[in-house]
């Protein structure tokens, strides 16, 4: 039961918010540093194969995070 504890808890929370706030960032750099907007072609020109390879490239940066942290 030492997952109830207050303080770790806490700085799993924290932990997770972070998480995804690096991952957020990251996922902003690679979208300036492509030389399109990556949602626009994702969503609306449908385009599959790059939706595939920004799936790939968000696991792995989710992967680096996670790896990080731990």
């Amino acid at each position: 039961m030492e997952w109830i504890k207050p303080g770790v808890l806490l700085g799993s929370l924290v932990f997770a918010l972070m998480g995804v706030l690096i991952f957020g960032l990251c996922f902003v750099i690679i979208d300036k540093l492509t030389p399109y907007n990556l949602w626009e072609e994702i969503v609306e020109k449908q385009n599959r194969a790059l939706a595939l390879v920004v799936a790939a490239m968000s696991l792995g940066i989710c992967i680096i995070v996670a790896a990080a942290i731990h």
